[in-house]
């Protein structure tokens, strides 16, 4: 090609070209930036001050990766990983920057790698994986380590309970008992098939095929225990029987239960199953401190394991589940819904469920099991000849006394190595019960008054005022043939031994302002003093505190009668003061002077002197205040302790402090609290003093010695109690009549006109006696010590109303006498629930029935069951109407 066909070279910077490449440099930022510009890659070719240009794009990146060796450049600082545009973060060029070195592998890769947000945190199931093998892998190695390790305990070792040493109060040994073991070892060959089948249907259904484990009770049990629940339920028989006998260890922690479980695997693995059923049943608690099938066929039936029929089996498979509610004599001091009733309901249900699932199962023939339908006779609990007399109602009392207060557990109990230190005064109980027999001995005769000397049974207990300690108690002729504790709750109702509670009502809050309204009168009181004057008069019709007459719900009036239908005081007024009244026991006064008080504050005053709100009914009626409850004769003794005391009030106890091998575990601790201020207190002394000087309670006085007490007597004559005091010793007395035929559902109290040869027992006759004849002998030899003298208390309240008119046409009605109900309560549950209305209808008469207690022993003839109305209700409390006014023995 020719010369003249060549461009020319273009001067340096000159012409339009080279302008529009500058520009179009600057602007795009795609083009090499010229030589020596800053952050120009280009500044590390040629030398120093010099300026090289490039023809193009392309020579200036080359130039730029030669300076790096090759490579991209880094990315500059701060600039999240991307390499900054030459000439700044505003020059013109930019480009990627390229990733470090990757980092070090690690072997768990959490959090993840590479993942941004919530997907860095959720584990791959690679590692999901790869932990769950592990742990599993870890479990089955320990496992193996402990089942290799762990060994059959020696059964003849742990597979016996010790003694419970129980002791009097002076330190002699009462009666080692309660944690003995009473087993007699019998072959299988020797236990009922039938038997066998009865715990295999209703606890371990696959018992004959399964490892001796159960995993999903096994989880069960855990979790119970990690939410500090019990660990029973869901285990095998093998189990239990490793628990029962092979384990020295009965506590509910995770730890034992997992020894339990390897033990229970090896035990399922070397012995048979003939072996483990055998030991089972051998070992196992039938209650009545029968340990084995062989023990429990004699606790129950008296007859020999090999004897039992399906029926029986069934019911002894029952027991396994806990006797104390399902024994059918009933375990009430331990557990007071633990009532015969209730575990005899309890217990049939599980049978019959036993015996239902032996046919399922097919282990029991359809034909045969319909046979037994039915409770079998199961009979007295008692057996051990240590705890005949009343040694087995002390026992229990220390016992129930011990696990109400959660000193110790049942099982704690029966597995024993305790040592208890009771308050019994060995004297004091043998005194009481030799005077309770003397009295029974010389009076009761049922041979010879067979309609009204049968069922006769007495009940006492003495309560220390200084200490509350329970001294003594008589709970019947013998704890190996009667079970009740006629000392504990019975149902017997108090009559008028009740009274001193409404009088220290009275004279601690007052009675309440007739001028003003409910809640203004509740504030506006007048301390009552024992010269108050109220109506003694007989058939008085009982008012509100602001003199409006009282009525129940269906509008009928309550007329209240006095023993014998006898009016007292100076007619026609019929005025009497509060320590006549209380004197003679009248009804009337009592009543009138509840409800001018409240109702609310006599029951207060009950619960504050010691009585147990439970046992307390009828609170919003009039006859509340003349003692239609029913506390116990212990109770009783210790809530008149509380006056005895000056008014410090002191819950019975009866163990002083128990050891076990580690040492002490329980010492009692004085905890006296002031129910009444010492002058109200003295001052119900006082007046009760009178009830025994010249009242209805004479029979009680102890020469040289003082005495306070009230006599008490029911409706229809079904209870009579003494209760009384000496500065030292409280003591409560009850007599009573019922039905404790155990074969029968509902025991009920029945009258006792014509027991003992008299036509009406009172507290004045019987109670008072043995009273007499115990505290004479109990406090020989003790000082003769004497009441405070009280301080003056309150104003003289004159409430007497103006004599009654001529009878309206209401009242005559209302003396037309009821008739008398079938008695429907049972002495297991003889409290009702109080309501606003009457319960039936034959409590709510006009009249307020025909008081049947009085003076205990008035000269009046001995009424019959129709003379008054609602005297048939087997509480015992027709006197008053509804809810009966009662006795004001």
């Amino acid at each position: 090609m020719s010369e003249h066909r060549r461009k020319p070279p273009q001067p340096q910077g000159g012409g339009r070209a080279a302008n529009r490449r500058g520009q179009s440099g600057l602007s795009s930022g795609r083009r090499a930036a010229p030589r020596g510009a800053t952050g120009s890659p280009s500044d590390a070719y040629g030398s120093e001050g010099e300026e090289r240009p490039y023809s193009g794009r392309a020579e200036a990146r080359r130039a730029a990766q030669k300076s790096g060796g090759g490579r991209r450049r880094a990315a500059e600082p701060g600039r999240g990983g991307r390499r900054g545009a030459p000439g700044g973060p505003n020059g013109p060029g930019r480009g990627r920057a390229r990733t470090g070195p990757p980092g070090k592998k690690r072997v768990i890769d959490y959090p993840r790698a590479g993942k941004y947000g919530v997907a860095r945190w959720v584990p791959s199931w690679k590692l999901v994986t790869g932990l769950f093998i592990g742990f599993f892998g870890s479990l089955v190695a320990v496992a193996g380590i402990a089942y290799a390790m762990v060994g059959v305990p020696d059964i003849a070792k742990t597979a016996s309970a010790q003694n419970n040493v129980f002791y009097w109060a002076d330190g002699s040994e009462m009666v080692a008992t309660g944690g003995e073991t009473n087993r007699q070892i019998v072959n299988l060959s020797q236990i009922p098939k039938n038997m066998q089948y009865a715990v295999i249907s209703q606890e371990n259904k696959t018992f004959e095929t399964d490892s001796g484990i159960d995993p999903k009770g096994i989880a069960r049990a855990v979790f119970n225990m990690a939410r500090g629940g019990e660990t029973q339920g869901g285990s095998t028989i093998t189990q239990q029987y490793v628990k029962n006998a092979m384990l020295d260890d009965q506590s509910q922690t995770i730890s034992r239960k997992f020894k339990e479980i390897f033990v229970s695997i090896k035990v399922g693995a070397t012995k048979s199953k003939d072996e483990i059923m055998a030991g089972y049943l051998n070992s196992a608690y039938y209650g009545r401190g029968a340990y084995g099938i062989q023990a429990a066929a004699r606790a129950y039936f008296n007859t020999d394991a090999v004897k039992l029929n399906a029926g029986q089996c069934a019911f002894l498979s029952a027991m396994l589940k806990g006797a104390t509610y399902y024994d059918p004599a009933g375990a009430t001091s331990i557990d007071p819904s633990a009532t015969p009733e209730a575990n005899s309901k309890r217990a049939l249900v599980q049978m019959q469920n036993t015996l239902d699932k032996m046919v399922a199962y097919g282990h029991l023939d359809a034909t045969e099991r319909q046979k037994y339908t039915t409770l079998p006779k199961v009979q007295n609990p008692r057996s051990n000849s240590d705890l005949r007399g009343q040694t087995g109602y002390l026992v229990d009392l220390a016992k129930a006394y011990l696990i109400n207060n959660k000193i110790l557990t049942a099982d704690q109990l029966q597995q024993g190595g305790y040592s208890i230190k009771t308050t019994f005064d060995k004297k004091k109980v043998k005194e009481l019960e030799a005077s309770v027999t003397k009295v029974q001995k010389a009076n009761i005769k049922p041979k010879e008054r067979p309609k009204t000397d049968t069922h006769v049974q007495f009940g006492g207990a003495s309560v220390n005022p200084e200490t509350g300690a329970i001294e003594a108690i008589y709970g019947g002729e013998d704890a190996t043939k009667h079970f009740t504790d006629n000392a504990d709750q019975t149902g017997a109702q108090v009559g008028s031994t009740f009274k001193p509670f409404v009088l220290a009502a009275a004279m601690k809050w007052g009675v309440r302002d007739k001028s003003l309204g409910p809640e203004q009168a509740q504030d506006e009181r007048t301390q009552v003093s024992p010269k108050s004057l109220y109506s003694g008069k007989n058939r008085l019709k009982i008012k509100e505190y602001d003199g409006t007459v009282w009525k129940n719900d269906k509008g009928k009036e309550w007329l209240q009668t006095n023993d014998g239908n006898e009016s007292y005081g100076t007619p026609p007024r019929y005025d009497i003061d509060l320590r006549e009244a209380m004197r003679e026991s009248v009804n009337s006064a009592f009543v009138q002077l509840g409800m001018d008080v409240g109702l609310d504050k006599v029951k207060a005053a009950a619960i504050d002197a010691g009585l147990k709100e439970d046992s307390l009914a009828g609170t919003s009626y009039p006859s509340f205040s003349i003692g239609i409850s029913d506390p116990s004769a212990i109770r009783m003794a210790g809530a008149y302790a509380t006056f005895a005391a000056s008014g410090e009030q002191r819950e019975p106890f009866s163990v002083k402090e128990v050891e076990s091998k580690d040492g002490t575990i329980y010492t009692h601790e004085d905890k006296a609290k002031q129910a009444f201020t010492s002058q109200v207190a003295d001052n119900v002394t006082d007046v009760l003093k009178t009830v025994v000087d010249k009242g209805t309670g004479t029979n009680a006085q102890l020469p040289g010695r003082e005495v306070a007490g009230k006599t008490g007597t029911t409706d229809g004559n079904k209870s009579a109690w003494f209760v009384g005091y000496t500065p030292q010793l409280s003591t409560a007395i009850t007599m009573f009549r019922y039905d404790d035929d155990e074969s029968k559902k509902n025991r009920t109290f029945l009258e006792m006109y014509g027991t003992g040869g008299q036509k009406k027992i009172h507290g004045a006759s019987f109670p008072s006696t043995i009273w007499h004849d115990y505290m004479e002998e109990a406090l020989k030899g003790q000082e003769a010590l004497k009441f405070p003298v009280p301080e003056p208390i309150g104003e003289i309240v004159n409430d007497v109303p103006s004599p009654t008119p001529t009878p309206t046409v209401s009242e005559t009605e209302e003396a037309t006498p009821t008739p008398t109900p079938t008695p429907s309560e049972t002495l297991t549950s003889p409290t009702p629930t109080p309501t606003e209305s009457c319960r039936f209808s034959w409590q709510c008469t006009d009249t307020g029935g025909t008081d049947t207690g009085g003076t205990d022993g008035g000269v009046t003839p001995s009424p019959t069951a129709t003379e008054s109305g609602g005297t048939g209700n087997s509480r015992g409390n027709g006197n008053g109407g509804l809810f009966g006014g009662q006795d004001g023995g």
